[in-house]
């Protein structure tokens, strides 16, 4: 299952951490706010990088940041109701 990293903007206070702990996929802005390597708001977390994903999660001091299944992924099968 792919994972995303999703950060709660109305707690991010710009401190870094997770820029620090997570370089493969974020960087700091001006303000120390982390942004997206790729320009994603909900970057994908490889698999390489899960673990330091969790860890940044966990060592967030604001509790922004956490982890969320991809729902792009999904099967994009239609249900009728019809057997």
């Amino acid at each position: 299952m792919t994972t995303r990293l999703a950060i709660d903007w109305t707690r991010c206070d710009g401190r870094g951490l997770c820029s620090e702990l997570l370089p493969e996929l974020l960087t700091p802005d001006d303000w120390g706010y982390p942004l997206s390597r790729t320009g994603d708001p909900r970057p994908v977390v490889p698999v390489a990088l899960r673990l330091m994903a969790e860890q940044a999660v966990l060592d967030c001091p604001r509790l922004a940041l956490r982890l969320t299944p991809d729902e792009t992924r999904k099967s994009h099968g239609v249900r009728t109701g019809k057997p």
